[in-house]
């Protein structure tokens, strides 16, 4: 038997609600307000690529049930973001991550750039290793990792020229 409730939350700026059960998690909730950029992979919380942002925090969307976040604030890879931005409506770490081709398929992309924004945000100019440390816990089956670190600093760069690091 499984019990349905509502649950409300803001979701990347704007009040949300949901119809839950208590065995769903947080990827299925953005699904179905239409959110497919946290993406379940390995189902175990050990790839990155259903990294979101609740409370502030970068949170495993397939190991975080759906009542969890009631109440809760929700940042996802949909989120419009504020500050500098290039003519397609890019910020410093998505225009990074595509000058330095720091992709290949793109599934783990959203991950990458929701934990290098909250990365960027705490440490301005990280070294190589706090790059690598911080990353961890996003994998990539495509290895562009070398890229990736590229796209870090860059991105870096671009927010310490736009005046935000």
């Amino acid at each position: 038997m499984t019990t349905q409730r509502t649950i409300t939350f803001i979701l990347n700026g704007h009040p949300a609600s949901a119809q839950v059960g208590n065995h769903q998690n947080l990827v299925e909730v953005l699904q179905g307000q239409g959110l497919c950029g946290a993406r379940e992979s390995c189902a175990q919380g050990l790839c990155g690529c259903c990294t979101v942002i609740v409370d502030g925090k970068a949170v495993s969307g397939c190991l975080t049930l759906a009542p969890l976040i009631d109440g809760a604030d929700v940042r996802t890879i949909e989120e419009p973001q504020a500050g500098s931005k290039d003519e397609h409506g890019l910020d410093a770490v998505q225009q990074a991550f595509i000058e330095t081709g720091a992709f290949q398929c793109g599934f783990c992309t959203p991950g990458f750039v929701l934990m290098t924004r909250q990365l960027l945000d705490a440490h301005a100019n990280p070294s190589e290793d706090e790059i690598r440390h911080y990353l961890a816990g996003n994998l990539c089956r495509c290895a562009t990792y070398p890229e990736v670190v590229k796209a870090v600093r860059l991105a870096a760069s671009k927010r310490k020229k736009a005046g935000k690091g």
